[in-house]
C-alpha cells in the first residue's frame, strides 16, 4: 500500500505541467524557489523509500535463492541416502537399508519443502521487481523535472533582472523627457529672439528719429531764405 501511494506521489510529481503552474503563478520566481525545495525534499523522501524497496527486494531474492540452494542440497542428500540403501541391500543388510530409504525419503521430503518455499517467493520477487523499475522510472522522471525547474528558475531570474535593468533605463529616459533640456534651450532661443527684435526696433526708431532732426533742418534753412529774402525787399537791394 506504501509503495503503491509512493508510485503515486512519484508519478505526480513526474506529470506536473510546469507551464501551467507558472501561468496561474502570482510570483512564479517565488514559486519555482518553492517548487525547487520541495521537489529536492520529495526526491530525497523518494529516494529513502525506493532504497529500502529495493533492500526488501534483494533479501527476498537471497532467500529465494538460499532455498533453491537448500533444496539442491537436500537433493544430493536424499540421492546419497538412497544409494547407500542400495548398497547395502545389495549386501543383504535389508534393516539399514531402509534406514537410509527412510533418511532419503526425510531428504526428498525437506527438498520439496524448501523447493515450495523458493517458487513462493518468485511472484513476489516479480511484484517487487516491477515496483522497484517503476519508482526508478518515476525517480529519474523527478530528477528531470527538477533540472527543468532549476533551469526555468535560472531563467526567469535572468529574463526579471534584464526587465529590471531595462525598467530603470526608461524610467532614465522619462525623467530626461520631464526635464527636456531642448526645450529650455527653444526658450532661451526665444528670448535671444526677442531682445534682437527689441534691438532692431530701438534701432529702426533711432534711425527715424534722426531723419526727423534732418528734415527739420532743412525746413528751418527754407525759412531763413525766405526772411533774408523778405529783408533785401524791403532795403530796396533785392534784384528781381
Amino acid at each position: 500500500m506504501a509503495q503503491q501511494s509512493l508510485l503515486g506521489r512519484i508519478g505526480q510529481l513526474a506529470r506536473a505541467n510546469l507551464n501551467a503552474l507558472l501561468d496561474s503563478a502570482e510570483d512564479p520566481q517565488k514559486m519555482l524557489d518553492q517548487m525547487v525545495r520541495d521537489y529536492t525534499q520529495a526526491i530525497r523522501e523518494a529516494e529513502a523509500s525506493v532504497a529500502q524497496t529495493i533492500g526488501d527486494l534483494r533479501l527476498l531474492e537471497e532467500d529465494h535463492t538460499e532455498a533453491q540452494a537448500t533444496a539442491r542440497e537436500w537433493g544430493s542428500k536424499a540421492v546419497a541416502a538412497s544409494r547407500k540403501a542400495d548398497s547395502l541391500r545389495a549386501e543383504g543388510n535389508g534393516s539399514e537399508a531402509d534406514r537410509f530409504d527412510n533418511l532419503a525419503k526425510i531428504a526428498l521430503q525437506r527438498q520439496i519443502a524448501e523447493e515450495q518455499q523458493a517458487k513462493g517467493f518468485e511472484p513476489q520477487i516479480a511484484s517487487r521487481t516491477e515496483v522497484v523499475d517503476k519508482l526508478k522510472k518515476g525517480l529519474e522522471g523527478m530528477r528531470s523535472k527538477l533540472e527543468d525547474l532549476k533551469g526555468k528558475r535560472n531563467e526567469l531570474v535572468a529574463r526579471n533582472r534584464m526587465v529590471q535593468a531595462q525598467s530603470r533605463v526608461q524610467d532614465a529616459v522619462g525623467a530626461l523627457d520631464l526635464m527636456d533640456p531642448t526645450s529650455e534651450v527653444s526658450r532661451f532661443e526665444d528670448k535671444v529672439r526677442r531682445e534682437e527684435a527689441r534691438v532692431r526696433g530701438q534701432e529702426e526708431l533711432a534711425a527715424s528719429s534722426l531723419d526727423a532732426q534732418f528734415e527739420a533742418l532743412e525746413a528751418d534753412g527754407d525759412d531763413v531764405e525766405v526772411e533774408l529774402r523778405l529783408a533785401a525787399l524791403k532795403s530796396g537791394t533785392s534784384t528781381p
